[in-house]
């Protein structure tokens, strides 16, 4: 068999209490989009997706950087029925009537491929076709307008629709073309066909495969992600600094000044604690370098204190998921010795890591007066770092500081 995909991404997620539509919030490196996408376009049986979007959406491109098989887009509508709608015009003169097409939301980054499987195989010989659902397991109250219980609901036989749903072509076509001419908008397509007097099959499908409506789902979905990963919850990065010494009477280390008979040669403060730091986070992330974000021929860095890289570094790192779990820092210089200032280092770089003082390391060490730095010409640092998947705390907190700093 072969089925065409359809997905509807035109939302603006407010709901989501973002800027950045839903769809384009990232996990583990990759858009909600991307996720959804994935198990599609893995499938030889897919024939072809068609990705319905905001008109003019100015995010969708670096998602089209990725070499996706046999897709292509088209403009959405003002609700999810009408993208569905445009999507399915799209396929006109490549879809036959009785063909399948699947419908899946943008953002359900969780689909097992399991899931998958089951629709097709209990749906291919399905006259209508059928939808993924999942059994209501709470139990349900009824209330009124004044946040008052009326009654509990039997939620004996109750089912949460889920996606993708799918249904033949030219019978979805036409049942939104009615819904549309009764002035009707479904919420999903298996609504559309019900009013037509269909009954669409159940096919049981994963609690897991959620959709991304709060902050609290994305940290689901990225404990969800995360085990299914082969890569596991876990990213490490590295980074190296270097500065020549220069005129001056102190150097930055760790964000803690520490006298020393030189000053360093940098654009910053020339903090290598911190700019090694800064690289390793960056590195863990998937980021690129810190030379990528902060220039070192850019004007608005001149001076300025390395504290705001690294704090930089970690506000990315949070709008992915990501918080450090421990980092390994050594200083490489023949001076100054850091006796006397290691644990205000240490206590200095945990603060602006967010993390305790025992979850960083400060070593130093020299090159046996070998190489520029044993002539004392400079001081090196490299850093290392451990990532992990946020707790569900963190991301709801960072979520509500990209909702603030929209305000």
């Amino acid at each position: 068999m072969h089925y065409w995909l359809i997905m509807p991404a035109a939302g603006s997620g407010s709901r989501f209490g973002d800027r950045l539509p839903k769809q384009y919030t990232e996990i583990r490196g990759r858009t909600l989009i991307e996720w959804a996408l994935d198990p599609f376009a893995r499938d030889p049986r897919c024939a072809g997706i068609v990705v319905a979007l905001a008109p003019g959406d100015p995010h969708w491109m670096r998602v089209a950087q990725r070499d996706w098989p046999r897709l292509t887009t088209v403009e959405g509508g003002a609700e999810r029925s009408r993208s569905v709608r445009n999507g399915l015009a799209a396929l006109a003169g490549r879809a036959a009537a009785g063909d399948w097409v699947l419908v899946h939301d943008a953002a359900r980054p969780c689909l097992p491929d399991a899931d998958l499987e089951r629709l097709l195989l209990e749906c291919g010989d399905h006259a209508v076709g059928g939808l993924l659902a999942a059994p209501v397991a709470d139990t349900l109250k009824l209330c009124d307008a004044g946040a008052l219980v009326e009654r509990t609901v039997d939620r004996a036989g109750l089912w949460r629709a889920l996606t993708p749903q799918m249904f033949r072509y030219g019978m979805l076509c036409a049942a939104l073309d009615a819904a549309f001419a009764a002035g009707r908008s479904p919420t999903d397509e298996a609504q559309a066909l019900e009013w037509t007097g269909a009954r669409p099959v159940r096919v049981q499908g994963s609690a897991t495969n959620i959709k991304i409506t709060t902050a609290e789902d994305l940290a689901l979905a990225i404990a969800l992600l995360a085990g299914a990963s082969s890569g596991g919850a876990m990213r490490i990065g590295s980074g190296f600094d270097v500065h020549a010494f220069g005129p001056g009477d102190f150097v930055m280390l760790g964000g803690v000044r520490v006298p020393h008979t030189h000053g360093v040669l940098a654009h910053s403060d020339g903090d290598v604690v911190l700019h090694a730091l800064c690289d390793a986070l960056l590195g863990a992330g998937g980021l690129g370098d810190i030379g990528q974000h902060f220039r070192d021929d850019d004007p608005r860095w001149r001076g300025v204190a390395s504290s705001g890289f690294v704090r930089s570094a970690l506000a990315m790192l949070r709008e992915r998921g990501l918080a450090v779990v421990n980092a390994d820092i050594t200083l490489l210089a023949e001076a100054p010795r850091l006796s006397g200032y290691r644990d205000e280092i240490r206590a200095t770089v945990a603060g602006l890591l967010e993390v305790e003082a025992g979850c960083v390391n400060i070593k130093a060490t020299t090159t046996e007066r070998l190489g520029f730095l044993g002539r004392r010409e400079g001081i090196a640092a490299q850093a290392v770092v451990l990532l992990r998947e946020a707790a569900a705390a963190q991301v709801a907190a960072a979520q509500a500081g990209r909702e603030d700093s929209s305000t």
